[in-house]
């Protein structure tokens, strides 16, 4: 009975996976269509303000790692110091891109990379190939779902957070993933956009003491294994 129940539970969350995929296309198909207009805008903005390229592209790595080439709309310039190296990334925001960055605009291309089933609307933030490289395991397990637009992390505190506390809070929410949680995080954000960021200690101790129970209990099976 608890077998079949398992496998119950199992199968629908692999048919609620798949419908999340199919909504994350569909939802961002309509979205580009809705707004163009205002990414037009944006791309028109960025161009007399910084010049070309509009577009900044990036090799991240998504899904099991594998590389995908991620958009945004530009923020920085490409201003140098005197021996031709690029300024720090704080002395190189313009206004307008510390703006784009501050309403999400900025990522909104990201969109396509949805479109494309390469993102997720909700998910683990993709980082660069080269820092994959060095993830020990338990950092790897973030690459079990599709990198996303938002996620857990970013909704509680995001910047504000070390990277090993973004690293629980993703794994939490791998653990703990449903629809729900989703729609939670999707208005979470849209809170985030307008009121900033948050580091929220609360949800952030409540998931390293449940990441850290579950990895103990985990050890302690595969000890008890080895010692039969």
């Amino acid at each position: 009975m608890v077998t079949k129940n398992f496998q119950s539970d199992e199968l629908l969350k692999k048919y609620t996976q798949s419908l999340k995929f199919i909504l994350d296309r569909v939802i961002a198909t309509v979205a580009l269509l809705f707004l163009s207009p205002l990414m037009f805008v944006v791309a028109i903005a960025v161009y007399f303000r910084m010049g070309s390229p509009i577009l900044f592209t990036q090799s991240r790595a998504g899904r099991f790692g594998v590389p995908f080439k991620v958009y945004k709309f530009r923020s920085m310039t490409d201003a140098r110091d005197e021996n031709g190296n690029l300024l720090p990334d704080d002395k190189r925001v313009t206004h307008l891109g510390k703006f784009l960055r501050r309403v999400k605009l900025d990522e909104t291309l990201q969109l396509w990379n949805i479109c494309k089933g390469e993102m997720s609307f909700v998910g683990p933030r993709p980082t660069v190939p080269e820092q994959v490289k060095n993830y020990n395991e338990f950092q790897k397990l973030r690459l079990l779902v599709t990198p996303g637009l938002t996620g857990w992390a970013q909704v509680n505190g995001n910047i504000e957070l070390t990277w090993n506390e973004r690293i629980f809070l993703d794994v939490w929410y791998l653990k703990n993933w449903s629809l729900w949680l989703d729609f939670k995080i999707l208005i979470k954000t849209v809170a985030v956009v307008i009121w900033g960021e948050h580091r929220n200690e609360r949800t952030l101790k409540q998931a390293i003491t449940e990441i850290d129970s579950s990895l103990k209990a985990t050890e302690s099976k595969v000890l008890a294994e080895a010692l039969k």
